[in-house]
């Protein structure tokens, strides 16, 4: 069974990794300060580290730093408030293995830390390309044919969902639920004025309304 530390402050975040986690199978510990995240990960007994970056007394970014100066290998997926592009680079630059900026969905989450426990790793996608739509996954970025686009952490995690299911209907529930994460409010249209802003910066054509059911992205 892989024991993973869950190292974050704020306590119903934590609880809700916890509970996530351990309902699929995982031993969890949880600390809720940087010290306590660093001696626990040196300590070899977790097989994956959760990682926050704003910890009290010693940050995420510091925690990694020191871990991989020590040449520690345990894997390490940030979790962050911070959605620019330079924390994102800062992150992985430092050793860290995956990134999600909060909020997220505990599906997603799921679906980064089974992959790095696998045994065997097979070559990672970082990029999804759907027609002339490009997205990478390491650097956050969007592209439309030639032309680099501008999306926020939100507009990219839907642009992301769209692209890893082309062609197929996705309700707006599963969109709320992948996007906004455990924040997400059933009767919001939020799902609605994202995909317009989508629209805008993608193309008008590109995501398809399909009445009564939710949104596809379209195969060119």
């Amino acid at each position: 069974m892989n024991r993973i530390l869950i190292a974050e402050d704020e306590g119903r975040i934590a609880s809700f990794l916890e509970k996530g986690l351990r309902g699929n199978g995982f031993t969890t510990t949880v600390v809720a300060d940087g010290v306590a995240a660093y001696e626990y990960a040196r300590a070899g007994r977790f097989d994956l580290m959760i990682l926050d970056i704003g910890l009290p007394l010693s940050d995420g970014f510091t925690v990694l730093r020191r871990l991989r100066q020590e040449m520690a290998t345990i894997p390490v997926i940030i979790l962050t408030a911070r959605d620019s592009v330079a924390d994102t680079v800062a992150g992985l630059e430092g050793g860290a293995d995956d990134y999600l900026a909060k909020p997220f969905s505990f599906e997603e989450l799921l679906a980064r830390v089974r992959l790095r426990l696998r045994p065997e790793r097979v070559p990672e996608t970082t990029v999804l390309r759907v027609g002339d739509l490009a997205l990478d996954l390491r650097t956050r970025r969007a592209h439309v044919g030639e032309h680099s686009v501008d999306l926020s952490t939100r507009e990219f995690a839907l642009a992301e969902i769209f692209c890893r299911h082309p062609d197929q209907v996705l309700t707006r529930q599963q969109l709320l639920s992948h996007v906004w994460g455990f924040d997400f409010d059933p009767g919001s249209n939020v799902v609605d004025v994202y995909v317009r802003y989508l629209r805008r910066k993608l193309g008008n054509q590109r995501i398809e309304t399909v009445r009564g059911s939710g949104y596809r992205l379209r195969v060119r």
